[in-house]
């Protein structure tokens, strides 16, 4: 009898940490690609192509390294104080998820239909502009544009408060830091080689691949927008 306890014992608590580990491998799956199409490697990558087009490699090196490592010091500060801001502006979580959602949809419309990659095209021509009336020095675009709002904009903030909120517990939170810092390694390792990356996508297909993930961010921000009208109606 009590063997046959100890089996039931055991097969039940398998079952319960295989279904933990399932539940942490999507978490893991859903940051990833969120944040992936949040930031746009992709549609980020030909901006920091034009901006350091021409520049000596140690100035695009610095850059590279520069830019990343501030758009994580900023989305590493919205994860750790984030929770702190929406309780200290009496903001709900639900009411956070909802407008957060609405934001992701309205940059997603934007990707879809390139109007980010416009914009982001705009700004690229005013620093280069800039640089052509000073061609003696090269500015530092780590700072704006390529970490703020290229990197940490208001869709990878958004994003990133939005997972650290329904984070429960520490292991869940590591989860979703490791996946945020992932993809900004990855961009660190495409602005290192943005050379062969270029030659390798080319603008349409950069452009095509930015039109894919907006689609799918769209269905992302639509999910989040149905859960927090969903838990507002169900808290109220």
């Amino acid at each position: 009898m009590h063997e046959k306890f100890r089996d039931l014992s055991a097969r039940s608590g398998y079952a319960g940490g295989h279904r933990q580990e399932t539940g942490m491998l999507e978490l893991f799956t859903s940051a990833l690609v969120t944040f992936f199409v949040a930031i746009d490697p992709p549609g980020v990558a030909p901006i920091f192509a034009a901006l350091t087009d021409g520049a000596p490699k140690s100035h695009r090196r610095s850059m590279a390294i520069r830019s990343v490592v501030i758009a994580s010091g900023v989305l590493l500060g919205f994860a750790l104080g984030g929770a702190w801001l929406l309780n200290a502006m009496h903001i709900s979580l639900d009411a956070f998820r909802a407008a957060g959602g609405v934001l992701l949809f309205l940059m997603a419309l934007e990707m879809i239909f390139e109007k980010r990659t416009e914009r982001r095209e705009e700004r690229a021509e005013e620093i280069i502009g800039e640089h052509d009336t000073h061609p003696e020095k090269w500015d530092d675009i780590s700072v704006f544009p390529m970490a703020i709002p290229m990197l940490a904009g208001p869709g990878a903030i958004a994003t990133m408060m939005l997972f650290m909120s329904d984070a429960t517990s520490l292991t869940e939170q590591g989860i979703v830091l490791a996946a945020v810092a992932i993809i900004l390694v990855f961009c660190l390792v495409v602005f290192l080689m943005i050379g062969p990356v270029m030659k390798l996508i080319g603008d349409s297909m950069a452009a095509m691949i930015t039109r894919i993930l907006g689609v799918i961010l769209a269905a992302l921000a639509a999910q989040f927008i149905f859960d927090g009208i969903k838990g507002a109606l169900m808290g109220g």
